[in-house]
């Protein structure tokens, strides 16, 4: 910032600490209100559809009145999106914009992207909410619904920023972009390419994600598949025994499926997950053989489908870890021919995900680490136990790229929700990382 006693400019980190800190501590009620709209504003993702426009509309209007000049695009309209290597077909984006808004630095400063997806899973889940998961309802220091903790908290903690620079009347020196991209929910990915190939790039990204106060500069990646499990038609009153009924393929599958995770779990843990309780995860998402209740016949499956997903390190690559399954896939069949008269259809509903990381000596997660640090938080640098699109940014346009976030719960099930503390803290660590990165020139 500039010395206003002599006109020089004062080194990169001199800026007031105590005037933000009680600009970010006034913004704490105008944090919570917009965390609360944009909850209440429903913007779920039902591949291939997704219902994020009035969401988008409502971030795009909170930028302008920050004096901000929002695009607004269809990421269709991206030039060479679709004929990217890394664009994921299949999805409709209709009513289904991208939005970024660049703050426009004075110069000689570091540039930033604050980043965020603007969609949700869906509401609906099998058990039953406790709270509306459109109410923004506030209980016990906890701010309840659908994407409050993934991830409207980070999205309303990079407005929140904004405004607090803003408010203090500074100008960074560094551009600073934010954006809320579409469809990263469920495999997706096209909205934050989208983003780069529009021109939305930077010297450093901070994706603000539900880490629990976590610095998170990598992530897991993962793979998603369906089995198709299928018996022969004979029907209750069959008179003979039937080789190979869906469930008994079901119930070998799923005992032979402990093997496949001991056989993953062999492999060498990247240093950035050792704390993780499960490395190398493999888990059953969803079993299906059919509607439940007395819309359909009473009789014995003639099809079970199964949806089975894990998890990778960041050095994995497709093609060694869907070699290693189809290994393991074809061993299990071969050992019990007589169970799978048909052979089970196996197909890729989404993208794979890769893993990625940058080190944790990177310029971008050292001045994260002594943002936090400055203000007394602990945040321990370590990756995030899931996929997401950051690796859209580090593996695929080379932007250093971290995670952070708040605390919370329930992610992708009923009561989800946000610890409104851990909000606040995340929301000043963010803040002061923003002013250290860019640097901060007084109006």
């Amino acid at each position: 910032m500039t010395n206003r006693q002599t006109g020089t400019l004062l080194p990169h980190h001199a800026w007031p600490r105590d005037a933000l800190d009680g600009a970010l501590e006034a913004l704490k009620p105008m944090l919570l209100e917009t965390l609360r709209e944009l909850v209440r504003i429903p913007s779920e993702n039902f591949p291939p559809k997704g219902n994020e426009w009035a969401c988008q509309q409502y971030v795009a209007s909170m930028l302008q009145t920050l004096g901000l000049n929002p695009d607004i695009y269809d990421i269709t309209d991206v030039p060479a999106l679709v004929s990217h290597p890394e664009y994921w077909p299949g999805r409709l984006y209709a009513g289904r914009p991208n939005v970024n808004a660049v703050s426009k630095g004075s110069g000689g400063g570091r540039s930033l992207i604050l980043s965020g997806h603007i969609d949700t899973v869906p509401a609906d889940t099998p058990v039953e909410w406790n709270h509306s998961p459109f109410g923004a309802e506030v209980h016990d220091g906890k701010l309840f619904g659908r994407g409050a903790w993934d991830m409207k908290a980070g999205v309303a903690m990079n407005l929140t920023v904004l405004r607090a620079f803003a408010a203090l009347g500074w100008r960074l020196k560094g551009d600073l972009t934010l954006e809320t991209v579409v469809d990263e929910e469920f495999g997706g990915a096209n909205g934050t390419l989208a983003g780069r190939l529009r021109g939305y790039r930077a010297d450093a990204a901070v994706i603000t994600e539900c880490t629990s106060l976590r610095i998170c500069p990598a992530q897991r990646g993962g793979r998603t598949l369906h089995i198709l499990l299928q018996s022969q038609q004979n029907g209750i009153l069959a008179t003979g025994q039937s080789r190979g009924r869906a469930v008994d393929q079901l119930s070998y599958v799923l005992s032979k499926l402990p093997e496949f995770a001991e056989r993953r779990a062999l492999r060498a843990v990247d240093p950035y997950f050792l704390n993780s309780q499960e490395p190398f995860a493999v888990w059953v998402t969803n079993v299906s053989t059919g509607r439940w209740g007395w819309t359909q016949p009473l009789t014995i499956p003639e099809r079970c489908r199964l949806e089975i997903y894990w998890q990778t390190m960041p050095d994995e690559t497709r093609e060694d870890i869907e070699a290693e399954f189809l290994t393991w896939w074809n061993e299990i069949l071969g050992q019990r021919p007589d169970l799978f008269p048909q052979r089970p259809v196996i197909d890729l509903p989404m993208r794979w995900l890769p893993g990625c990381s940058i080190p944790p000596n990177s310029e971008v997660v050292a001045e994260f680490t002594r943002a936090a640090g400055a203000i007394g938080v602990d945040a321990p640098v370590q990756g995030l136990d899931s996929p997401s699109d950051m690796y859209i940014f580090q593996r695929t346009f080379g932007i250093p790229a971290l995670m952070w976030g708040p605390s919370g719960g329930n992610a992708h099930q009923a009561d989800e929700y946000v610890d409104i503390a851990s909000l606040y803290r995340a929301f000043q660590v963010l803040a002061h990382f923003v002013a250290d990165w860019c640097g901060v020139e007084a109006v």
